[in-house]
């Protein structure tokens, strides 16, 4: 059985090379390094020889496991996005990781190879969740864990929702409702709980971890979701050649809501783990 909701548009997985580069610099110090940390310790208290991750990003959460984990565990770090994991490797891990474009759809991985898979945000990227769940857990060792984060709803994620509603006000007709659609889509339990039994699984842990992002100033938030993200494509759809001045005005929205200077935004997820 598999998520019945319909496909995301292609435009939900466009990580060009110039969205990882604003990805990498401010998206992730701005929501992503906290929970990475928060994952990497989770992983670190599971007994472990070979490690997966997928969807890797920019690597945030394989630099996060290569402080924590034994030099005896062997990490695989793989991403759909070829842009995003070329990345990575060139940023690094400090220790040696073996870093590979790939898709959880049809891991390039034998049966029984890894003792703990790891996801940081990305199952709601997943065209099939049931079905990326059933290959990962293929590839999983006998007692093997699958651990992973999403985001909660948009409303428990402050600049997120923020710059969602002024979006939205700016194109009422054709509101660019990425944010909202795909990185907080699936953020229910029940859900969550559903999928991964579809899949096999027998065991889900799920917890919820708030937790606070701050920025500087306001065009932090901004950039990073607005540049740092496939929403930069939605907007560039709307209003081509439009993107500095979309930035300006969403801005003015951040400093309203939030203030000037240094500012602080509430963020929200939920951790499972699934064995």
């Amino acid at each position: 059985m598999s998520n019945s909701k319909p496909a995301k548009p292609l435009v939900d997985t466009a990580f060009t090379a110039e969205v990882a580069r604003f990805y990498e610099s401010t998206l992730v110090p701005l929501i992503f390094e906290t929970y990475a940390h928060d994952l990497a310790i989770r992983a670190s208290n599971i007994p472990s020889k070979s490690i997966l991750e997928v969807a890797c990003g920019t690597g945030v959460v394989t630099r996060a496991l290569s402080k924590v984990l034994p030099d005896d565990c062997l990490i695989t770090a793989t991403d759909l996005n070829d842009a995003m994991v070329r990345h990575a490797e060139k940023l690094g891990a400090g220790r040696e990781v073996d870093w590979a474009q790939a898709d959880v759809m049809k891991l390039p991985y034998e049966s029984e190879s890894f003792d703990l898979v790891l996801c940081q945000f990305s199952v709601m990227f997943f065209p099939d969740r049931v079905a990326a769940y059933k290959e990962i857990q293929r590839v999983l060792k006998p007692g093997g864990k699958f651990m992973f984060n999403v985001w909660n709803r948009i409303e428990e994620n402050h600049f997120a929702h923020e710059i969602t509603e002024c979006l939205t006000l700016r194109y009422p007709e054709n509101p660019p409702l990425f944010l909202a659609r795909t990185p907080h889509g699936h953020g229910h339990p029940d859900e969550i709980k559903s999928d991964l039994e579809a899949a096999g699984f027998s065991k889900c842990e799920i917890i919820q971890k708030d937790a606070f992002s701050h920025a500087k100033d306001a065009t932090v938030p901004v950039i990073a979701y607005c540049h740092g993200t496939p929403l930069r494509v939605e907007i560039e759809e709307r209003e081509p050649g439009g993107l500095a001045r979309v930035t300006e005005v969403v801005t003015d929205s951040i400093k309203t809501r939030f203030g000037q200077g240094e500012i602080s935004g509430k963020i929200s997820a939920v951790v499972v783990t699934a064995s």
